[in-house]
């Protein structure tokens, strides 16, 4: 048919589709060839290649600031977070120091009491001015005698003596009226004190709540830290003790987060074998016993210096003080020889270790802040699964201060006495403490003493108030399980702490500035 059709058309037709074909084959030619030449410089044309590092680039730099802002987010939670199991841990601490002066100072009041009691029992009695009565009178007789007498110095005596007589019975009778009076008042608190019991009951009660109260403290400052985080969720702290308890936790009920023993007989929170409550006991029993006598002497010692000085005939303040020492003697010995007895601190012999050992379980705490997890940025890209950066902890310690060193001007900087209370219408003052003697020619004019163990006692024991706290190295070897264990509060969203007792004490190191 194509034929038919060819033949058919007229040889002008035929002509044009030739010159067609020649014309579209050349195209294609000059069309293929152009594309074939671009296809060759491609591998080597740079055109565009900016564009596709810049995207490249873009990607990465996007990745190095998300990974920044996260580093930097985890930094800067970390230091906050030290800064408030810091803050926990001292604060805490504090509160337990504070328990501890708290019951030294009620040993002092305890024995004081016994020794107030003893001076207005023989205030109440008088016994010292019915003898004194009998002294006076005798001295009144001899008087007139040693008046008449040829040797002018016994005449001259004589007569001092009838003129000093009634004035001394005057003083007598003045003070003795004073302190009867004084005594109807005050004695039957004082009686009903010891009776009670109401300072060793104070002191158990101020024992169980001081754990609490530093628990208390704790959770207050962690969960203020956290108020103050400009970002950030809330806080949760808690102290803990180095034998892997929160303080006032499971083990407060056989052996207590405050170092201290309740001596008395009848405490069932000592532990302990016998011969070691026997051993407290002891040393409570001779501990109330100095002190009540040293109170005693101070408050005879500030009342009668009067008579010390100007009544000495009388004898009256001699028989004042062995009067009233044997009051006290009777209400240590006969009337409360097992109640009333101070709290003594727990020592070393109740338990096995070290010293070091005895130090760090009794008076080390550990503060651990706990915050739950944050959610991290790009977190396809960076993942924190060991979950370390949600605690902190801190190591702190109770300790008794050494007295400082001082500089001493003999003659100048004298320091003052101090005050320590006293009877009605007076005060007990205790001399200042005794400075050295002048510097010999040529030496330096001042000397380098430390201070007065009378203004700062630094025995280890429960007289001294002068307990504190600080900071230490973190160094407890209970530490990972610590932070291992649930927390002590219920409330904290955290129910299963990381993971630290894998983690060696140089790993420990690494996590914390301390």
């Amino acid at each position: 048919m194509s034929e038919r059709w060819m033949r058919g058309v007229s040889p002008a037709w035929h002509g044009r589709s030739e010159r067609f074909s020649r014309w579209l084959g050349g195209a294609a030619g000059r069309w293929w060839a152009v594309r074939r030449q671009r296809l060759a410089r491609l591998r080597s044309d740079q055109a565009g290649s900016i564009s596709i590092a810049s995207v490249f680039a873009l990607l990465l730099l996007v990745m190095l600031l998300g990974m920044v802002m996260n580093s930097s987010r985890h930094v800067d939670r970390k230091v906050r977070l030290q800064n408030a199991a810091d803050a926990v841990a001292w604060s805490g601490a504090q509160v337990m120091a504070r328990g501890m002066n708290g019951l030294a100072f009620t040993n002092h009041l305890l024995s004081d009491v016994f020794a107030l009691t003893a001076f207005f029992r023989e205030a109440r009695d008088r016994d010292a001015q019915r003898y004194t009565t009998e002294i006076l009178d005798n001295w009144e007789r001899i008087g007139p005698f040693m008046a008449t007498s040829e040797f002018p110095p016994f005449a001259g005596l004589g007569e001092a003596i009838n003129e000093k007589v009634p004035i001394e019975r005057e003083m007598v009778t003045t003070y003795s009226d004073w302190a009867s009076a004084a005594s109807e008042m005050i004695l039957p608190v004082l009686e009903e004190i010891l009776a009670t019991e109401a300072i060793p009951e104070y002191q158990r009660a101020l024992a169980a709540a001081t754990p609490m109260m530093a628990q208390q403290a704790a959770a207050e400052m962690s969960r203020r830290h956290g108020q103050a985080w400009p970002r950030g969720g809330p806080l949760y702290g808690g102290l803990w003790r180095t034998i892997v308890d929160p303080v006032g936790g499971m083990e407060e009920s056989t052996r207590r987060s405050l170092p201290v023993i309740d001596p008395s007989p009848a405490a069932t929170d000592m532990g302990g074998s016998p011969a070691l409550r026997q051993d407290y006991f002891t040393a409570a029993v001779e501990q109330r016993e100095d002190l009540a006598h040293r109170y005693l002497r101070e408050w005879n010692s500030e009342s009668l210096t009067v008579f010390d000085q100007h009544a000495p005939m009388s004898q009256f303040a001699n028989l004042w003080r062995g009067f009233s020492c044997g009051h006290l003697k009777h209400l240590l010995e006969v009337e409360y020889p097992n109640r009333n007895l101070p709290f003594q601190i727990r020592d070393r012999a109740e338990g096995p270790g070290s010293q070091n050992d005895y130090l760090e379980q009794d008076f080390m705490f550990v503060g651990v802040v706990y915050q739950p997890r944050s959610s991290d940025w790009m977190p396809g890209v960076f993942h924190n699964p060991a979950g370390f950066d949600r605690q902190a902890f801190a190591q702190v310690s109770l300790f008794v201060p050494r007295r400082r060193l001082v500089r001493v001007i003999p003659g100048q900087n004298v320091p003052s006495p101090s005050s320590m209370g006293g009877v009605p219408g007076g005060v007990i003052i205790t001399p200042p403490a005794p400075l050295p003697q002048p510097p010999p020619p040529g030496m330096p004019d001042w000397v380098v003493v430390r201070q007065s163990g009378d203004w700062h006692p630094d025995g280890w024991n429960l007289v001294t108030q002068n307990w504190n706290a600080q900071l230490v190295p973190a160094t407890a070897g209970a530490i990972g399980q610590i932070l291992s264990s649930v927390p002590y509060a219920s409330n904290m969203p955290i129910a299963s702490p990381a993971n630290w007792l894998s983690l060696s004490s140089d790993d420990l190191g690494n996590l914390t500035h301390h």
